[in-house]
């Protein structure tokens, strides 16, 4: 997600001040709209503080010094070179849109959405990234589940997310939901029946936005899942992660807001559409 060139200022005209002769180190770093900065941490690093005030599509860093955004980085290129740039916002956002997408597959992961909303306002999309090649089994439930393409279970329960609700939230702890019998936390069916084993605890809780399986005790995941609100190392072990919400942190955010009485959301917090992202 980043490149670095060596660039030359333009000579500049007489009487003005003369350019550096060393190159100047550029260094362009892509970022997920409203997503984890785990996937530019180097860049993140160099920002420390200011990085959880940033909220653009890119990095742009000149001498290892943190230029800006794309428009901030445009101006430069037009101060230093003159170099003016006709391409219109509209076709950078197709671009970023098909360049952010190659670079998802090319990761050789799943990735799924859901659509929330919160009592009945849509607030947005948590798309999530799916360790398929750690969890498989796990992944693929979650998957199916999202598209709803397995039906019905044995015992008549639809499969699929939608209409389902987040039934609990957990301050500092994680959000829940997944609960497609009727919705009170107690109940849940996996594509492979009413429930199937733990595949591996190789994914930590090591950060926000980790999506894992809820059990009652080993081997006993089903559809019920939670989305960590901060890193959760006491659920290493004994939960499965197999996830990590990419987009949609406000959305996460908002939910989180979301005033309750032990622990049961005040507002009806539910799943309005999911399915896969690149179906």
């Amino acid at each position: 997600m980043a490149s670095q060139q060596q660039c030359r200022p333009r000579p500049t005209p007489c009487g003005s001040k003369s350019p550096p002769e060393q190159p100047l180190q550029v260094k362009v770093v892509g970022l997920f709209k409203s997503s984890s900065f785990h996937i530019a941490k180097s860049a993140a690093e160099e920002l420390k503080n200011e990085i959880w005030e940033y909220s653009s599509y890119v990095m742009c860093f000149v001498n290892n010094q943190f230029l800006g955004d794309a428009f901030d980085f445009q101006k430069w290129a037009q101060k230093m070179w003159d170099i003016v740039d006709f391409k219109t916002p509209e076709l950078y956002e197709a671009l970023t849109v098909d360049y952010s997408a190659k670079f998802l597959r090319d990761t050789k992961h799943d990735f799924v959405f859901l659509d929330i909303s919160i009592d009945l306002h849509p607030i947005g999309r948590l798309i999530f990234e799916l360790y398929c090649d750690a969890c498989p089994k796990t992944c693929r439930n979650f998957q199916v589940l999202c598209t709803g393409k397995a039906g019905y279970s044995q015992r008549g329960i639809r499969l699929h997310y939608v209409g389902s609700i987040f039934h609990r939230i957990v301050q500092n702890g994680w959000i829940q939901g997944g609960d497609i019998v009727a919705g009170k936390g107690d109940d849940g069916e996996s594509i492979y029946g009413p429930t199937f084993e733990d595949e591996n605890f190789s994914i930590p809780h090591d950060k926000r936005g980790v999506l894992g399986m809820v059990n009652k005790g080993r081997h006993s995941n089903a559809s019920q899942f939670y989305i960590t609100l901060q890193p959760t190392p006491y659920l290493d072990r004994k939960y499965v992660a197999f996830g990590q919400l990419i987009e949609g942190t406000q959305v996460l955010k908002n939910l989180e807001l979301v005033p309750t009485e032990n622990e049961r959301p005040k507002q009806q917090c539910m799943v309005i559409d999911s399915g896969d992202l690149y179906a």
